[in-house]
């Protein structure tokens, strides 16, 4: 089973490169974030021609949005909501062989890195805390589940350019690092990527707008992850970052498509 995540920054503008993935990497199973639409304005005619007939959206106008796109059928699916908001940033299924897969986009948390003065930070460290609170009461370790998205966090020092100069840049501030790191511990989960790349090894998925020349400053964070819980490790068999989705012409997402193969 091959899981592809991705942060598409509007899955009608970027139709055609999510078309791309689909030839290029054959995915089972994809999982989008930031989808920017309605449920009903969702374009699923394009992806079902290509065999994604079992989909589970839950988007909203302009904003946010988390999808799963599936050639495989669900057993089940739902929706998850954090800090009395319904604003579209979780949703989960249930896949063949009982694994449950979680598509989630955790809040970016604005600019100023201080809850008090900043609202967005706040709800952002709240979401980590309720999340983890839910794994820990909802959630078995040893159930088989899939946790892929944004998470709008970048944890280790080799998953952003500098750590130096971004520990007062959110995304990589040590209070939001030490909660992502609670949640990683809250089950036992397992980062399928690091599973794959040393952590002593840069690896990023995001590179801002801002740069002028993306390649060549190569100012990258890895903001989108795939964990998995201990019962799926040993079912790891491959990764791929597609770094060189970040030129796809004609208006790239600031985000790359991340996949895992599971031996399932």
């Amino acid at each position: 089973m091959r899981i592809a995540t991705w942060n598409i920054n509007s899955v009608r503008m970027r139709m055609d490169l999510l078309l791309r993935l689909i030839d290029e990497a054959q995915p089972d199973v994809i999982c989008l974030q930031e989808t920017k639409v309605v449920d009903t304005d969702f374009p699923m005619a394009p992806l079902a021609e290509k065999g994604y007939v079992h989909a589970h959206i839950h988007g909203m106008k302009s904003y946010n949005g988390v999808a799963i796109l599936s050639k495989l059928p669900f057993a089940s699916r739902d929706v998850q909501h954090w800090c009395g908001k319904q604003d579209c940033r979780h949703v989960f299924a249930e896949l063949p062989g009982g694994i449950e897969l979680h598509s989630v986009y955790i809040p970016a948390g604005g600019d100023i890195p201080d809850p008090e003065q900043n609202d967005k930070f706040a709800h952002k460290l709240q979401f980590v805390d309720e999340m983890t609170e839910w794994w820990t009461t909802r959630r078995s370790p040893d159930r088989r589940m899939v946790m892929v998205g944004d998470l709008n966090i970048a944890p280790l020092e080799n998953d952003v350019w500098s750590h130096k100069e971004l520990l007062k840049i959110v995304s990589h501030t040590p209070v939001e690092v030490a909660k992502l790191t609670a949640m990683q511990a809250s089950i036992g989960w397992v980062d399928a990527l690091r599973h794959f790349v040393p952590p002593t090894e840069k690896l990023y998925t995001w590179w801002s707008y801002r740069a002028k020349d993306w390649a060549a400053s190569d100012r990258g964070r890895r903001l989108d992850h795939i964990w998995v819980t201990p019962p799926l490790k040993d079912a790891l068999t491959g990764h791929r970052v597609l770094r060189e989705a970040r030129g796809w012409e004609p208006k790239p997402s600031d985000h790359v498509p991340v996949m895992v193969d599971l031996a399932v």
